[in-house]
């Protein structure tokens, strides 16, 4: 209770602070000089309106594309597309963090050494680059070495993921029962070992549940570096944007938003089975 009071003027400075910073922030917008309609005008709704409607396929001559089998069919080869891309993304990232999460955490690297706090360093730093460059980013860099496809997408889409779980799985092992790991070290074990007997069997559960929130988050964000992989939905989303297809862009975006209820619950149930 006495440490919460003590913690009162702090709180209400940075939640005043935060006010002060949003109002900011939308001073500035609102109050920009631009060459469209702002954000409060009645032209920007009747726009939005007029957009909605389109998508709608109220100004739509023939058949809107979301009431037309074949259209339903692409729709869900591309959505297969941007699925096998996330799954080919989440399992490089996990591959990858796992192969070098004992050098990150510092319980297994070693603290001793000069040698072995520059492993750890180096290890944490590439996590840190890697997650720091945007997954869209990442997607512009590999489409110059791979050919634009489902597979330079799932590369962009891992690199960036890869530093996500690293970083989450070098705190997670640093957590676990020193025991087991000092144990497996004086019995002459080699890292891969360590890795393997001392630390999946304590740390396995949560890094699958940690996996399965990236994966998640693969998905919706696939759909963005498909429009630079050339790949799944997000290709054929900006193609229909720009020859104003506004019918196939709301059957992507229903086919989408499927795409990522059925990978939230198919996620909720492997979390399940994983705890």
């Amino acid at each position: 209770m006495i440490s919460l009071v003590r913690r009162r003027p702090f709180f209400v400075g940075s939640s005043l602070f935060f006010l002060f910073v949003v109002t900011a922030s939308w001073v500035r917008v609102l109050g920009q000089d631009a060459s469209g309609p702002g954000l409060l005008s009645a032209e920007a709704w009747q726009r939005a309106g007029d957009f909605v409607a389109d998508l709608a396929g109220a100004n739509e001559s023939g058949t809107p594309a979301f009431a037309q089998w074949d259209s339903w069919r692409e729709a869900l080869r591309l959505a297969g597309d941007t699925l096998v891309m996330s799954v080919l993304a989440a399992g490089l990232a996990a591959a990858g963090a796992l192969a070098t999460v004992s050098f990150a955490a510092g319980n297994l690297a070693g603290r001793g050494s000069v040698a072995n706090r520059a492993i750890v360093a180096v290890t944490r730093t590439a996590y840190l680059l890697t997650r720091a460059v945007p997954e869209l980013v990442w997607a512009l860099i590999v489409v110059f070495v791979f050919s634009p496809g489902i597979l330079a997408g799932a590369i962009a889409l891992a690199i960036h993921n890869f530093g996500v779980l690293g970083r989450l799985g070098a705190e997670i092992v640093e957590d676990i029962d020193q025991g087991p790991i000092d144990s497996l070290k004086s019995s002459g074990a080699g890292r891969v070992q360590l890795l393997f007997y001392g630390v999946l069997p304590q740390v396995l559960s949560q890094f699958v549940t940690f996996l399965l929130y990236r994966w998640e988050v693969i998905i919706r964000t696939s759909v963005v570096v498909g429009l630079v992989a050339v790949a799944g939905l997000g290709y054929q989303f900006r193609l229909d944007l720009a020859f104003f297809r506004y019918t196939d862009v709301a059957l992507l975006l229903i086919v989408y938003v499927l795409l990522v209820w059925a990978a939230d619950i198919v996620s909720i149930g492997l979390r399940k089975l994983a705890r």
